[in-house]
């Protein structure tokens, strides 16, 4: 567990409690609002370089820079695992992390393994957008059309839409992986993107406003900053709506396994149940950690060999079912 203070992780809730929490319903064109974004990241021929080519840890696994130009307009940096034999692909969401390490496919064996750094964050720092977490997470917020994390989704749309131009095998089995921040991105851009066969989401973030009743702005961190803007602001309140990731996950149409946790300092465990009991139960592959962005428990680290097991037939292109 983290080390306690009088802040408590739990947020008091108990696991029956959190099981039986649902979003509020979204804007009227939420759907028409998401399904436009796609097309404009999707419509057009990627534009991309190959920069350069690196030392990879594994012999069989070419490791790539690639750089492409967005939609409107920003440099984004991105990381190609490609190994021999590839049996498909695998595109990374970033946390907070801000990552500059390429990825390997030591977690994902045989996959090609696409991670972009999203615009203003690691290989895709820029001068417009702020790089600190909590100023990147408030980015252009008093829009839904410049809010940074409408960005980071179609960062992430474009990268595979290069890893398909690149290596168009990849298209046959295209899954996403992510967590924290690339959770909550990923609820919402999986609902929209036919390409995407499989998803794993672990605590994600970005709940709306189920995220903002209960972050504490004494926590600090993106979520602190996201909730003090939507209550200070009706048009940031406005904005945060189209970006609940618990309304775009009843729109999932793929197996996903979803991990959210029943305590975390830095993510409210209502807000990860939340997007968690919006996917469609038919579709969904609950398995619950006991503590989230923290040192993992034992049982944690025990549910972390199942959780790899399950991935490798969820991400297999012979996939069976697992639900």
């Amino acid at each position: 567990m983290c080390s306690n203070d009088t802040f408590d992780p739990t947020f008091g809730f108990t696991l029956e409690e959190l099981l039986k929490i649902q979003a509020p319903p979204p804007p009227d064109d939420f759907d028409d609002f998401w399904r436009e974004t796609y097309h404009q990241a999707t419509a057009r021929t990627p534009s991309y370089r190959i920069e350069k080519e690196i030392w990879s840890p594994n012999p069989d696994t070419r490791i790539l820079l690639i750089r492409f130009t967005s939609h409107d307009g920003f440099d984004i940096g991105m990381w190609i695992a490609r190994p021999e034999g590839s049996t498909g692909g695998l595109l990374l969401g970033q946390g907070y992390g801000n990552p500059a390490m390429p990825p390997t496919t030591t977690d994902t064996p045989g996959l090609t393994v696409a991670m972009p750094c999203i615009r203003g964050l690691g290989i895709s720092q820029c001068k417009e957008i702020p790089w600190i977490c909590g100023k990147h997470a408030a980015y252009g917020i008093k829009s839904r059309e410049t809010y940074v994390i409408r960005g980071a989704v179609t960062d992430l749309w474009e990268a595979a839409s290069v890893m398909i131009d690149l290596f168009p095998d990849t298209a046959a089995n295209l899954n996403y992986l992510g967590g924290s921040l690339g959770g909550g991105l990923g609820a919402l851009l999986v609902p929209w993107d036919d390409r995407i066969h499989a998803a794993e989401i672990n605590v994600p973030t970005l709940a709306g406003p189920m995220q903002f009743n209960y972050a504490l702005p004494s926590r600090g961190g993106p979520g602190s900053t996201r909730r003090e803007a939507a209550l200070s602001d009706p048009d940031c309140w406005r904005t945060l709506s189209y970006f609940d990731g618990a309304s775009a996950a009843r729109r999932i149409k793929v197996p996903v396994l979803i991990t959210p946790a029943l305590s975390d300092p830095s993510n409210p465990p209502p807000a990860q149940f939340a997007i968690a009991n919006a996917i469609p139960e038919k579709l969904r592959i609950l398995r619950v950690k006991q503590v989230g962005h923290c040192t993992p428990t034992p049982a944690d680290v025990e549910l972390g060999k199942e959780l790899a097991e399950i991935r490798k037939v969820l991400f297999s292109p012979s996939r069976c079912t697992l639900l």
